[in-house]
C-alpha cells in the first residue's frame, strides 16, 4: 500500500525543502561556473579543445547515463540514503577536481560529480513528492525547487569570473566543498526516513542496458558534430545505443519491477510532459551554445559581456519557476506548461529578425522572454509527472523527467549545430563579413527548427493534457512493483 507519511513526523517539510535546495543549487551552479574556467584549465593543464571538451562531457555523459539508475536505487534502497550518498559523492568529486594535477584526474573527478548528481537529482524530487502530499503545497514547493535551480544557473556566469581571477581555475570546484559539506550535515539531520518499494530486485538487466544505451546515445550526439556523423566511433556508438535501448525496452516490459515502467511514457499526461521537457531543452540549450558564438564572434562582445548578456534569461528562469508553482497550484500544469513552451518558441522565432549588423540592446528583450518560458515549462512538467504516479514510483518518474531534459539538451546542441555548420563550417573566428553572414544564416535556420519543435510540443500539451470532464485528476498511474514498506 502506498503512503505519503514518513517515519519522522517531527520533521518540518519546509526545512526539508531548504536542505534539498542547497544540494540542487550546488549542482546547478557547477554547470555554468565550470565553463568560465575552461580557458584557464587549458593553460594550466596544457590541453587543447578536445581535452577541454571532455572536462564538460564527462559530467554530462555519466549524469545522463545513470539518472534512471539513480531514481530506481532511491525507490528500492530508500531515497534518504541514496540522496545523501549522491550529495557526498558530488562534494568528494568537486574536491578531487580542485586537487587534480592532470587532465585525466580532472576528467575522473567530473565523472564522480556526474554520478553524484545522478543519485541526487531524482531523489530530491521524489522526497518532495512524499514530504508534500497535498497537491497545492507540493506545487509551490516544486516551484521553489525549480526557482533555486534557475538561480544557480543565473549566478554561475557572474560568479565564475571572480573565482577564477582570485583563486584560479580550482576555485570553481573548491566552492562546492563547504557548500556540499554544510548541505550534507543539514540533510542528514532533517531528511525523513521515507517508505521504499517492498520485495523489488535491482533489475540489473535494465540498469546495464539503460546505462549503456543512454551513455552511447549521448556520446554519439556529442561526438557527431566534432568527428563527423560517419566516423566509425560515432556510428558504433549510435548502433550500440539503438541495440541497448531496444533491449532495455524489452527487459522493462517483462520485468516484474521495472526501473522504468514504459506505461509512464505512453500515458497521455506523463508521456506528453516528458516530451515537452525534451523539446524545451532541445530548443533552449541548443540555442545557448550558438548564441554565445553569435554574441562574441559576430557582434564582437567580450566573453565576460557575453556571459552578462545571457544573465537576464537565467534570472527570469529562476523567478518564473516560483511563479509557475503557484499557477499550477491554482490552475493545474497544462496551461502554464503550454504558455512556457509558447514563449520559448516565440523567442526563438523572433531571433531570426536580427542579423550580423544587429546590436545586443535591440534584441535584449528576448532574453527574459526565453528565460520566462523555460521557468514556466520545467516546474509544470515536474508537477504533472509526480502527480500522476504513486509515491513509491516517484524516484523513477523524477529520473525519467531529468533524463529527457538532459538528452534533449545534448540533442539540441548536436542537431542545431549540424544545421549551423551546413552554412558556416568554421564556427569559430567568424570575423569577416562573409563568414558572419554565413554563420547568422545557419543560426536562423537552427532557431527556426527549434521553434518548430517547441511550438509542436505546446500544441500537444493543449490537446493531450486536458483534465477529465468531471474535473478530478483521476487515479494515479500505477506501475508494477509500486508497493512500499517502511524502513526499519
Amino acid at each position: 500500500m502506498d503512503t505519503d507519511t514518513t517515519n519522522s513526523p517531527a520533521c518540518h517539510p519546509w526545512l526539508v525543502l531548504a536542505a534539498l535546495c542547497s544540494g540542487l543549487f550546488m549542482a546547478m551552479l557547477d554547470n555554468l561556473v565550470v565553463g568560465t574556467a575552461l580557458p584557464s584549465i587549458g593553460d594550466r593543464l596544457h590541453t587543447g579543445t578536445a581535452g577541454l571538451q571532455w572536462v564538460v562531457e564527462a559530467y554530462g555523459l555519466v549524469y545522463a547515463a545513470l539518472l534512471l539508475t539513480g531514481g530506481a536505487l532511491g525507490d528500492r534502497w530508500g531515497r534518504r540514503p541514496v540522496y545523501l550518498a549522491g550529495l557526498g559523492l558530488f562534494t568528494a568529486g568537486s574536491a578531487g577536481c580542485a586537487l587534480a594535477t592532470g587532465l585525466g584526474e580532472l576528467i575522473g573527478g567530473r565523472a564522480v560529480q556526474g554520478l553524484g548528481a545522478a543519485l541526487l537529482t531524482p531523489g530530491s524530487l521524489a522526497i518532495l513528492r512524499q514530504v508534500f502530499p497535498e497537491d497545492r503545497e507540493r506545487a509551490r514547493a516544486i516551484g521553489i525547487w525549480s526557482g533555486v535551480s534557475g538561480s544557480g544557473l543565473a549566478i554561475g556566469p557572474a560568479l565564475g569570473g571572480p573565482l577564477v581571477s582570485h583563486f584560479g581555475w580550482a576555485g570553481v570546484f573548491w566552492i562546492n566543498v563547504p557548500v556540499g559539506a554544510a548541505g550534507l550535515a543539514l540533510a542528514a539531520r532533517v531528511l525523513p526516513r521515507l517508505p521504499r518499494t517492498a520485495g523489488a530486485h535491482l533489475d540489473l538487466a535494465g540498469q546495464v542496458t539503460g546505462a549503456a544505451g543512454l551513455g552511447a546515445l549521448v556520446y554519439a550526439l556529442v561526438e557527431g558534430p566534432v568527428r563527423g556523423w560517419s566516423a566509425p566511433l560515432v556510428l558504433g556508438a549510435a548502433a550500440l545505443a539503438l541495440l541497448a535501448l531496444s533491449a532495455f525496452t524489452v527487459v522493462e516490459l517483462r520485468a516484474p519491477a521495472p526501473m522504468l515502467d514504459v506505461r509512464v511514457l505512453t500515458h497521455r499526461i506523463t508521456g506528453t510532459a516528458a516530451w515537452a521537457g525534451f523539446t524545451a531543452s532541445f530548443g533552449f540549450f541548443g540555442l545557448g551554445v550558438f548564441l554565445t558564438l553569435y554574441l562574441q564572434n559576430v557582434l564582437g562582445l567580450s566573453p565576460a559581456r557575453a556571459g552578462w548578456a545571457m544573465l537576464p534569461a537565467t534570472v527570469a528562469t529562476g523567478v518564473t519557476a516560483v511563479t509557475a508553482g503557484r499557477l499550477c497550484a491554482r490552475h493545474g500544469p497544462r496551461l502554464p506548461l503550454a504558455a512556457g513552451l509558447t514563449l520559448i518558441a516565440t523567442g526563438l522565432a523572433f531571433l531570426t529578425g536580427y542579423g550580423a549588423g544587429a546590436r545586443y540592446p535591440e534584441f535584449a528583450w528576448l532574453m527574459p522572454v526565453l528565460g520566462a518560458g523555460l521557468g514556466l515549462t520545467f516546474t509544470p512538467i515536474s508537477i504533472a509527472v509526480l502527480g500522476a504516479v504513486p509515491p513509491a514510483r516517484a524516484g523513477m518518474a523524477a529520473a525519467m523527467v531529468n533524463t529527457f531534459r538532459e538528452v534533449g539538451g545534448v540533442a539540441g546542441v548536436a542537431v542545431l549545430g549540424a544545421i549551423v555548420t551546413t552554412r558556416a563550417p568554421a564556427m569559430s573566428g567568424t570575423t569577416t563579413p562573409e563568414a558572419a553572414r554565413a554563420f547568422v544564416a545557419g543560426l536562423h535556420g537552427a532557431v527556426l527548427a527549434g521553434a518548430g519543435c517547441v511550438g509542436l510540443a505546446a500544441v500537444m500539451v493543449l490537446a493531450l493534457m486536458r483534465a477529465p470532464r468531471d474535473g478530478k485528476p483521476g487515479a494515479p498511474l500505477m506501475g508494477r512493483g509500486a508497493t512500499t514498506t517502511p524502513r526499519r
